[in-house]
């Protein structure tokens, strides 16, 4: 029998990238997406500015979406939408649009939990790197969810039930990333030109100690100050040592935040016993990070699955995705739901 096709728009304005996309069930038919190079003078994204170009950008986004989708507003089954967490005036910007639209068109209004979407981009046809696998996980699948601000390990039992393992206690991976760019004086968005840089460098040349956290949560403020304090006093006895060492700073940086995170990868799946292995969030366009995954999928035997790099930054066919699972439960948002910039997983109604 033939799915009848659901059309769904998808709407991500949680941090400095307005993004549209429309979905025919779980095939991507468009996703646009506009990032807003203002953040790049001031080191670091402006909430302000990031309200004031979610608000320039969202029509035409929209716009460009339906018509690379070949489809009509009046064709769309529902409007989803990303009600958090992140910046709550960017937030507010897309979570107003999306009520505004979906009342006009009298089509349901989903609210979409911007970490569960990450992890939900693994439903979406083709999302998958490795043509050699299964296109999507098994339930239960475990998936480390990796970005600048979160780091979890969530155990995905349907695409209604998530549950959290172990998640960071201070500043998530893609902050270390950041801050540590910072302090070799990258220019911003810093964790990108770290990966960059560490590809022609030897990982093992400096060693940085290893968060002792026994249980699956995650530290990294440690690491991140114990850098600051190598590269201080390196750089007063050589104050170029950052400059002749920038390729090996980067790759040993680069190779030690990888190890925590596949360290605690692993002893989830050992405890858990759980074999179909996924990797979701902005930091997992990392190129050590991909690497590491997949040759840790070799050793332990893992079904590993990891997205196309269009899937794993910041982008509205993920929170789409997420939407059409909802659209399927009919779980929809009344229209006083609020956006909110700090919400829990358990919040957004998908463990019920």
């Amino acid at each position: 029998m033939q799915q009848q096709p659901i059309y769904i728009l998808g709407i991500e304005s949680s941090c400095d990238d307005t993004s549209a996309a429309v979905l025919c069930n779980n095939k991507v038919l468009a996703n646009v997406v506009a990032s807003q190079e203002v953040h790049r003078r001031f080191g670091g994204v402006v909430p302000e500015l990031a309200s004031r170009s979610h608000q320039a950008n969202i029509i035409p986004v929209i716009h460009e979406a339906l018509n690379k989708a070949k489809i009509t507003k009046k064709m769309l089954n529902a409007i989803a939408f990303t009600r958090g967490p992140g910046l709550l005036g960017s937030l507010l910007v897309g979570t107003s649009f999306a009520k505004g639209l979906s009342e006009s068109l009298q089509v349901p209004l989903l609210d979409v939990h911007h970490m569960q979407a990450h992890i939900l981009a693994h439903f979406i046809e083709n999302s998958n790197e490795l043509n050699n696998m299964p296109s999507t996980p098994a339930f239960p699948f475990i998936c480390l969810t990796v970005s600048g601000g979160h780091t979890q390990l969530v155990k995905v039992n349907s695409p209604y039930s998530f549950e959290i393992l172990g998640e960071t206690l201070d500043d998530a991976a893609g902050e270390a990333f950041d801050k540590a760019a910072k302090m070799l004086g990258l220019p911003y968005p810093g964790g990108p030109m770290i990966d960059k840089f560490a590809k022609a460098g030897n990982p093992t040349a400096f060693e940085f100690p290893h968060p002792q956290i026994h249980n699956l949560d995650f530290s990294f403020s440690g690491l991140k100050t114990s850098i600051l304090y190598f590269l201080q006093k390196r750089q007063k006895e050589n104050p170029t040592f950052v400059k002749e060492n920038l390729h090996d700073l980067c790759a040993s940086i680069q190779y030690t935040i990888v190890r925590v995170l596949i360290d605690k990868l692993e002893k989830a799946s050992k405890l858990t016993k759980i074999r179909d292995i996924a990797l979701a969030g902005g930091v997992s366009a990392n190129s050590g990070l991909r690497q590491a995954v997949v040759s840790a999928g070799k050793k332990n035997q893992w079904h590993v699955f990891i997205p196309k790099l269009e899937y794993c930054t910041d982008n509205a066919a993920m929170i789409a995705m997420a939407g059409y699972f909802k659209y399927l439960k009919r779980d929809f948002a009344s229209f006083d739901v609020a956006a909110s910039a700090r919400i829990d997983m358990d919040i957004s109604n998908s463990a019920q």
